[in-house]
């Protein structure tokens, strides 16, 4: 799937985002427009080495931009309570980084998450690439001049991989 300078930009770019979960996934879900009511750092700050721009600049992502993914989250589409997001966001970025470290197996990794997604939830498969999508703009938006077009297509091949991965359940 991925060659291996592939496999190493998606591994340089896990290592900026590792220990910063939940608000690089909470905003992946929803960006709330200004002040105080941001998923984790302030406006100028640092998230996994790469300097943020401020939020009231950054554009809302995955609930607000497509709005019928809230279907599946009614707990956190309007007004939504900061802590739900961030485990969200946590868990979200937590299978990603699973995924990471399986590159060579993410059927076997994954199996578990597609599962729950397909069989439980239910979630609309069409939703996945819309996610992949609003994390790739975040990814660029805290990485800048870090996330260069290489990087960013490996981690498009390896984010559509998962995507695949996640949507093989569904009959």
């Amino acid at each position: 799937m991925l060659s291996a300078q592939e496999r190493a930009q998606v591994a340089q770019v896990w290592d900026l985002i590792a220990g910063h979960e939940a608000p690089v996934g909470a905003e992946v879900l929803l960006r709330w427009v200004g002040g105080a009511r941001g998923c984790g750092a302030r406006p100028g700050s640092r998230v996994g080495g790469a300097r943020r721009e401020p939020l009231t600049y950054l554009p809302r992502r995955l609930f607000t931009v497509y709005p019928s993914t809230k279907t599946y989250f009614p707990h956190l589409a309007a007004g939504a309570d900061r802590e739900l997001l961030l485990s969200h966001g946590r868990r979200m970025l937590a299978a990603v980084g699973v995924a990471v470290q399986h590159l060579d197996n993410l059927r076997a990794a994954l199996s578990p998450l597609a599962d729950l997604h397909a069989q439980a939830l239910r979630v609309d498969p069409a939703n996945f690439p819309l996610l992949i999508q609003c994390f790739q703009v975040v990814l660029a938006s805290h990485l800048q001049d870090e996330f260069t077009v290489e990087m960013q297509a490996a981690w498009d091949k390896f984010l559509t991989g998962v995507s695949v991965v996640l949507t093989e359940k569904y009959r």
